[in-house]
């Protein structure tokens, strides 16, 4: 089974490159929106946006595992934050919501992933020698 070598850079991680293009195209998504809007929803669901992606890339250079799981923690919550004001703005007919929800539900499954793998403990490779005959 073949792994691939750690990221040395956040930028290589699969997680933040999906969290990134979600931001890119909900700045797309939300220049359509109302002139009223630009302090209120616009503001707050690019910003919520942009903290999934900036969170990993802060977490990234975090040294301790649970350390580095908080701002994945952070970036999970600002999905859901997300997640809410996709619903209203679908809700307030600014458009259509579904393709950016189904990137920030892929988002929200590749972070899980990699929390999880990050609170795991590390794999030691064993090595088993082998055993003596038993004494007569």
């Amino acid at each position: 089974m073949s792994t691939l070598p750690p990221a040395k850079t956040f930028q290589e991680l699969l997680v933040w490159q999906k969290a990134h293009q979600f931001v890119l195209n909900v700045y797309r998504y939300t220049e359509s929106f109302p002139k009223s809007e630009l302090y209120g929803l616009t503001s707050q669901l690019r910003r919520a946006a942009v903290s999934i992606a900036a969170n990993i890339a802060e977490g990234f250079k975090k040294r301790g595992r649970a350390d580095k799981a908080r701002f994945m923690n952070i970036s999970q919550g600002s999905i859901e934050e997300c997640r809410y004001y996709l619903i209203l703005s679908r809700d307030l007919s600014y458009g259509d919501t579904s393709h950016l929800s189904a990137q920030l539900e892929e988002v929200s499954k590749l972070l899980q992933a990699y929390t999880e793998a990050l609170l795991s403990p590390p794999r030691i490779a064993h090595f088993s020698t082998p055993s003596s005959p038993p004494d007569s």
